[in-house]
């Protein structure tokens, strides 16, 4: 049965994690002229309402967003490029509206560029179509984002970027995103492959990513940001993100960026940072 709603966590200090790496890694496709794909496996309703009773219940965006709203001039220019695409949805500076990975990705496009979405939610799918109903650019799929990836990929275009990001709801999450990626590197070798994941009881992302680890597929990057104790009790500790293929100089710029979305988010004295190849670029 699905039950997650991003509606009560958007805008969280794990979705201005997962966001600013995506902000960063379209960046880099833009740097040829030829044109890219972005395919998001999990894509979630595509913008979200902070005023909403959802948004409300827990106030999460005030501990994500929230610190770093108010921060722009006194922000990295990679972090304020993030804010920015989050200001273009609260004209009057208002923080209202939160764009999921759906909205910001669309920002980003340049006219010959593509986007494609998949949902498998039948209420977060049909927030989604209307979201992108008569754009050209965005094909939106009532699908399971697994399946996805045998049926929408390789992209003609043959470059671009896969996020991955499940709501963890399945006990054997992990293990279904260890097949995913070798069916990805199977079919799209060159293409970016960005896997998305909590960090709540820390065994189990360990474990997957030695397993990870086992599949010898080059140029495998982990970042992570956690903002409380990993042996603290059951809640969401921190967030990570495996990054297959990532941009030049990627690693540098998120060893500038780590420490300072941990500064900006920080709760407390605790937290911790941790970017570390799991395999060598050839």
């Amino acid at each position: 049965m699905l039950s997650y709603r991003h509606a009560f966590h958007a805008g969280n200090f794990a979705d201005v994690f997962k966001h600013v790496l995506l902000v960063q890694l379209i960046r880099a496709l833009h740097r040829k002229d030829k044109p890219f794909c972005v395919l998001d496996t999990h894509a979630g309703a595509g913008r979200y309402n902070l005023h909403s009773p959802p948004a409300q219940k827990n106030r999460e965006f005030a501990g994500g967003i929230g610190q770093l709203w108010t921060e722009a001039g006194r922000l990295s220019p990679e972090l304020a490029d993030y804010v920015a695409q989050v200001r273009a949805f609260n004209p009057d500076s208002q923080l209202r509206v939160y764009p999921g990975s759906p909205r910001i990705a669309r920002a980003l496009l340049r006219p010959g560029d593509r986007l494609m979405l998949t949902e498998l939610h039948p209420t977060e799918h049909a927030a989604l179509k209307a979201e992108f109903a008569n754009d050209r650019q965005v094909a939106v799929h009532h699908t399971d984002g697994y399946a996805a990836l045998k049926a929408l990929l390789p992209p003609p275009e043959r470059r671009g970027l896969v996020l991955l990001d499940p709501a963890y709801e399945l006990k054997d999450e992990f293990d279904r995103l260890l097949t995913a990626v070798q069916t990805l590197h199977r079919r799209w070798a060159t293409g970016v492959i960005a896997v998305w994941y909590p960090i709540l009881d820390r065994a189990p992302s360990l474990r997957w990513q030695q397993s990870l680890q086992k599949l010898a597929i080059p140029a495998m990057l982990c970042a992570e940001l956690g903002l409380y104790p990993y042996d603290a009790p059951l809640g969401l500790h921190g967030t990570g993100m495996i990054l297959i293929n990532p941009p030049w100089k990627l690693d540098e710029t998120l060893g500038r960026l780590l420490p300072e979305l941990r500064q900006c988010l920080r709760v407390g004295d605790h937290g911790q940072t941790r970017l570390e190849w799991l395999t060598p670029a050839p």
